[in-house]
């Protein structure tokens, strides 16, 4: 499994596909930035988690809160399970953090996630600031990763 991604832009190389991953998260980023702006900043992270939570079952948007996921090593299951923030409509991980700005560690870690599940949409949001921080990722099936 390669872990090096080649982070690319879908605006530079495949505009077609802006227009469809947009739609395929504008729900859920409606209900980040309410959470957002209904909590405000500087909150524990598991905070905006539970109220995120509110508000996906209010929008009745489905969703797994804290999706675990194992792997294989060497033909084994590796014994720790992983997990992630959230996996909505059973197709796109997000991630949740409240810190004072996205490093290449968060990044890094969603990016891993996505490859590991299969999921092809991460979104990252950063509750911390006073002004939220969202990013989008698509990793095609040639392990290129864009962010939209």
């Amino acid at each position: 499994m390669n872990m090096q991604y080649t982070l690319k832009r879908v605006v530079d190389t495949h505009p077609e596909w802006i227009n469809d991953l947009k739609q395929k998260c504008y729900a859920i980023n409606g209900c980040l930035a309410q959470v957002h702006n209904d909590l405000g900043p500087f909150l524990n992270e598991y905070m905006y988690q539970d109220a995120l939570q509110i508000l996906l079952d209010e929008k009745q948007i489905s969703y797994q809160r804290e999706y675990y996921f194992s792997i294989e090593y060497r033909g084994k299951q590796i014994a720790h399970k992983h997990y992630v923030d959230f996996l909505v409509e059973d197709s796109i991980i997000v991630e949740c953090k409240a810190v004072e700005k996205l490093c290449l560690e968060y990044r890094q870690q969603l990016w891993n996630y996505m490859r590991l599940t299969g999921k092809q949409i991460g979104i990252l949001y950063n509750f911390g600031p006073i002004k939220g921080q969202s990013e989008h990722y698509y990793l095609n099936q040639d392990g290129t990763m864009y962010m939209f």
